[in-house]
């Protein structure tokens, strides 16, 4: 569980309480009227029963107590009848009904009390209920943590000075570690633990900010100076106007590229926003100052959609493009290894294949949807060379502000937040099983008019375990049935890339009126005349990538869609994902929901979700906090910090600062 030591037990708060004060009798219970209530009885034996709707399980058992009985039901929470034994004395609250066939509760929680004595324990007044294990129940955490308190907690020390405890009117730490563990009231718990999320998020920023410090002393970049010649074309020859928001990102990277510390700048942007042109901007200051760019991309449909937007605007300008992948042959590779480590002026664009070139003079280096490029990759690409190059990493998946301070701190951040005129709402539908069929004529209705769709599916081939429908199964049924007598063509991430380049560049090139495809096109695809995305399975789908999805189209003059189906009845987590796609434009706002709905996951390192780094801070609901320890901690630094607030942030952060200088 990653408690080690009593101190842990200490930090690891409760997640929530049972207010023990409400426990009544079974009979008092059904005669209260309340609608939700706590009793504590003895279960009978668990049954399982299937419903209609698909992948719904109810479990049934009957509780009792000196006074009566009630009817215990939860859904989908099958492993109870492997856990819960009959007979043992279980404490539950939820949601009342009284009815002709009796009183029904729905569960909303439930603890095992072992006996009398652990029953007492528990009440009177609100009990701390901990995140337990199949092994270690939460009364006996609740029991650790009761004696670690009577023993430690008079010796916890407090890395928070004097001056911001009194500034910010913040209790002791030992004060706020035994009200997160034995409040008097909620609204305590949560003063408490507001602060010790305030002194989790400084120590997490004082930590990422000496990072970057550390960084910048070791590295020396060139100054690239004022644009050039080259640079003033490339502006001129975009047949489009940039945005507010791009020329405010600009300014920015031209101040980076202009110091000898070397650019680390995230920057983001919703789908569509014009990332992209941006990245070029930067590209071309490093080629025109005699130097080398590259561009490097996760995947080769996003490395080819850059090389062809490279192609469009940079080559007329007499910039030379080298493209670098897996499917290069093998002999034009190494012609154009050969060039880049001769030190020839240009922009290479590419897979991870960038990793195994060594540049000779690489001056900015764009990392697009690689959220954590570490040193040593930066160091393999630069190895050529005597400095290290200007980094821009860039995201077409929006990142709350607060997600953004805490997991990338020690980056600069760049927001392009508007879209470039002209560009249509892209309408967003929920279609139920029902209207299946509806959907499909609606489609060929877009076709006619002149428009292509996407369909896109979660896997590639049926999987009994996973309801969802596979790619080149679906495009067969729909060539077949549906859709018949159109254009249907199949791309996935398991075709060889050749096979799978030929059938996007058709699609592009409008010889197909549909594409089914995996999530291989949620980025780096763009075709202007693509106006409807169907999704399969929509529920089964995160947030981020659903917006990705949906990106996809409206890209055009015209107006799009995004059809959204579901075939089976979706979970109440993804029925709000669609929901809330349907209900807003903006990848922030998505993003936001997100955030609130997953929670922050791993902030550091490679895995995404999971158990969060953070122990007590909430990103989405902290905001004000995070901005407070941010403008702390920069405070701190600029003054100078005390040795013990440093080696509270490396006890706490140390592990995962490690882990971003090896990523």
């Amino acid at each position: 569980m990653g408690l080690e030591t009593r101190g842990d037990l200490l930090d690891d708060l409760p997640f929530r309480f049972e207010d023990m004060t409400a426990l009544t009798t079974i009979a008092e219970a059904i005669q209260s009227g309340e609608d939700e209530v706590t009793v504590v009885g003895r279960v009978g034996s668990i049954t399982e029963r299937p419903t209609r709707r698909r992948g719904l399980r109810i479990l049934q058992t009957r509780l009792t107590d000196e006074t009566g009985e009630i009817s215990l039901t939860w859904f989908n929470q099958r492993y109870l009848a492997r856990t819960l034994e009959p007979g043992s004395r279980l404490v539950v609250r939820g949601a009342l009904k009284v009815g002709v066939r009796g009183a029904e509760l729905t569960v909303k929680s439930h603890e095992v009390a072992g006996g009398p004595d652990e029953l007492a324990a528990m009440g009177p007044g609100l009990v701390p209920v901990y995140h337990a294990s199949s092994k270690v129940s939460t009364g006996v955490l609740r029991a650790l943590v009761g004696e670690a308190i009577t023993d430690l907690i008079d010796g916890v020390a407090d890395p928070l000075p004097v001056e911001l405890r009194v500034r910010h009117h913040l209790p002791l730490r030992r004060d706020a570690l035994r009200a997160g563990h034995q409040p008097s009231r909620l609204d305590a718990y949560e003063t408490a633990r507001q602060r010790l999320a305030y002194e989790e998020l400084l120590l997490l920023q004082l930590a990422l900010l000496q990072h970057r410090h550390d960084t910048d002393a070791r590295a020396g970049a060139l100054a690239l100076g004022a644009p050039g010649e080259v640079s003033t074309a490339f502006r001129a020859a975009l047949p489009f106007t940039l945005t507010a928001a791009q020329e405010h990102v600009l300014e920015a990277i031209e101040a980076d590229l202009n110091r000898t510390q070397p650019m680390q700048r995230l920057l983001e942007g919703d789908v569509g926003s014009g990332k992209t042109v941006v990245a070029f901007a930067a590209l071309v200051r490093a080629v025109e100052q005699g130097g080398q760019g590259a561009l490097m991309a996760p995947t080769e449909v996003l490395a080819l959609q850059h090389l062809r937007g490279a192609e469009r605007l940079l080559e007329p300008l007499g910039i030379e493009i080298a493209y670098l992948s897996g499917d290069v042959p093998d002999k034009e590779r190494r012609a154009r290894r050969a060039r880049i480590e001769a030190g020839q002026p240009l922009i290479a664009i590419g897979t991870h294949a960038l990793l195994y070139t060594s540049f000779a003079d690489l001056r900015v280096l764009v990392v697009d949807e690689q959220h954590r490029f570490g040193v040593a990759q930066r160091a393999a690409l630069s190895a050529g060379g005597e400095t290290v190059p200007h980094v821009l990493h860039m995201t077409a998946t929006p990142i709350p502000r607060s997600l953004a301070l805490t997991a990338f701190g020690d980056l600069d951040l760049s927001v392009i937040d508007e879209l470039p005129p002209g560009r249509k709402p892209i309408k967003t539908s929920i279609i139920p099983e029902a209207k299946r069929e509806d959907g499909y004529r609606w489609i060929r209705e877009q076709i006619a008019a002149g428009r292509q769709a996407y369909v896109v599916c979660a896997l590639v081939e049926e999987n009994p375990d996973v309801e969802a429908r596979a790619a080149e199964e679906e495009a067969e049924r729909l060539a077949s049935g549906p859709l018949q007598g159109l254009r249907v063509a199949c791309a996935h991430g398991q075709m060889p890339s050749g096979d799978r380049q030929r059938v996007m560049a058709a699609f592009a090139a409008g010889e197909l009126d549909v594409l089914v495809a995996t999530t291989v096109i949620e980025v780096g695809v763009d075709v202007a005349n693509a106006s409807v995305m169907v999704v399969e399975d929509a529920d089964r789908f995160g947030l981020a990538q659903l917006h990705q999805l949906r990106g996809r189209v409206g890209r055009g003059t015209e107006q799009s869609y995004c059809l959204l189906y579901s075939s089976a009845e979706p979970t109440p987590d993804g029925r709000e994902r669609l929901d809330a796609l349907v209900r807003h434009q903006s990848g922030f706002e998505l993003a936001d929901v997100d955030l609130r709905m997953r929670g922050e996951g791993r902030l550091l390192g490679e895995a995404q979700s999971g158990r969060t780094d953070l122990r007590y801070a909430r990103l989405h609901s902290d905001r004000k906090l995070l901005e407070q320890a941010r403008e702390d901690a920069l405070r701190i630094l600029e003054e100078g910090i005390d040795e013990v607030l440093a080696q509270a942030a490396n006890d706490r952060f140390g592990d995962l600062i490690e882990a971003l200088r090896r990523a």
